[in-house]
């Protein structure tokens, strides 16, 4: 019960030297109110844009391999990846009857250009692909229907709108049975994709036109080789051996011998995640330790007013340890009063950081994302602070002379 009173005696005490100064106490504050709460918003920043972007990757399907295709050296130069490409529809053809740990393969041809629809107009990426595409990608509709295969082998000229298109071309309407031309091709409105909204990196994914691969190639783009090949593993489990498998067939698709280089890379959902996030730590970390600067700004200006107040208190000091305070109450009292300038600081900033990533979500693009633990260790740290820094001018505190403290003027 005694010691229960002494706490409360020394922390009404702070308090009590705290709210004599309020403004000092405010300024000294600041420091770590900037430092704690730019930790937590810029950790905020940091996670949001990691959740977006794995969001992002998620969104392109389920247990995805994405198989691209090589690139070419001249004159000892590589000319970077995709410009060496020997895909045709043959390898995918090989890897739907031979891979026995896929569960469908499309093939991918991009194109773009403008579209019309009445006295309305929109450029945007059309996608060429059979429908597995729609199984891979986990993409619904909103109106309408898928192409079919029939549609892929007889090249028909239908279109599935995303969001972004159907709004531009046709606002508030169903497009189902329209007509618009891309390149002044006329195409069949067959349906309208569900949105899926903006990607992490600020694509929008709904500003695509998805046709049957045959058309796009053909009719659209010419010529006989497809961009890229998109499968989908049985379980995210077995894509690294997906991969393996996948990347054996090609070889010899591709007639290649043993010892000879790749013509192709495949990436896998597991490892574009990771690398994405992998990036994107560093960045979080990156924001937070140069924020985490302000917070040791703080303390040292916690250091400095504390210094002065051992300074301005020298005769009361004296008077204490005259009257018979023990040299630990001294450094207990001084200690105390650092670690609650630091703490109240600590708080405010919370709270501000936590406006701050809540406004930033409202009224910006950016996406916050405040995590519990990190405020947890945010104000930890602003109790360290305090510990650390106020601890040498408690010390200085406590060990001054009661006599030469009574005449010090």
């Amino acid at each position: 019960m005694i010691r229960r009173r002494q706490i409360q005696k020394i922390l009404k005490a702070a308090f009590s030297s705290i709210l004599r100064n309020r403004m000092r106490s405010l300024l000294t504050s600041i420091g770590i109110i900037i430092g704690v709460s730019a930790v937590i918003i810029m950790s905020a920043i940091g996670r949001g844009s990691q959740a977006l972007i794995e969001k992002e990757i998620n969104d392109l399907g389920t247990n995805l391999l994405i198989i691209f295709p090589g690139a070419s050296m001249t004159g000892g130069v590589h000319r970077g990846a995709g410009s060496f490409n020997r895909f045709t529809y043959n390898d995918v053809e090989k890897i739907k009857k031979n891979a026995t740990l896929v569960t469908d393969v499309t093939p991918i041809v991009q194109s773009g250009g403008q579209i019309i629809a009445g006295g309305n107009n929109w450029s945007s990426e059309i996608i060429g692909a059979s429908p597995e595409y729609f199984s891979i990608r986990n993409w619904d509709l909103k109106y309408g229907s898928y192409f079919t295969e029939r549609d892929v082998k007889v090249s028909r000229k239908v279109a599935l709108l995303g969001t972004t298109i159907a709004d531009e071309l046709f606002p508030d309407q169903d497009p189902t049975g329209q007509t618009i031309r891309i390149r002044n091709i006329p195409f069949r409105v067959i349906g309208v994709l569900e949105e899926k909204g903006q990607a992490g990196m600020g694509h929008d994914q709904d500003d695509i036109i998805l046709a049957p691969w045959t058309t796009v190639l053909y009719r659209l783009k010419g010529g006989r080789y497809i961009d890229m090949i998109n499968a989908s593993a049985i379980s995210t489990e077995l894509l690294e051996q997906a991969e393996e498998e996948i990347s054996g067939i090609i070889r010899e698709s591709h007639r290649l011998n043993e010892g000879e280089d790749d013509d192709f890379t495949i990436h896998n959902q597991t490892e574009i995640t990771q690398m994405v996030t992998r990036t994107s730590k560093i960045m979080t970390w990156l924001l937070g330790s140069i924020a985490g600067v302000s917070l040791l700004v703080g303390g040292i200006g916690i250091m400095n007013i504390m210094l002065v107040s051992v300074t301005e208190r020298t005769r009361e000091i004296g008077i204490r340890l005259s009257v018979g305070a023990r040299a630990v109450d001294i450094l207990v009292q001084f200690l105390t009063e650092a670690i609650v300038l630091s703490i109240s600081g600590g708080i405010i900033g919370i709270v501000f950081a936590i406006i701050v990533s809540l406004s930033l979500n409202s009224f910006s693009s950016l996406y916050t994302l405040v995590k519990p633990e990190i405020v947890f260790i945010a104000f930890l740290f602003s109790v360290a602070v305090g510990i650390f820094f106020g601890f040498y001018p408690a010390q200085k505190a406590a060990r001054l002379n009661p006599i030469e403290s009574l005449r010090y003027e």
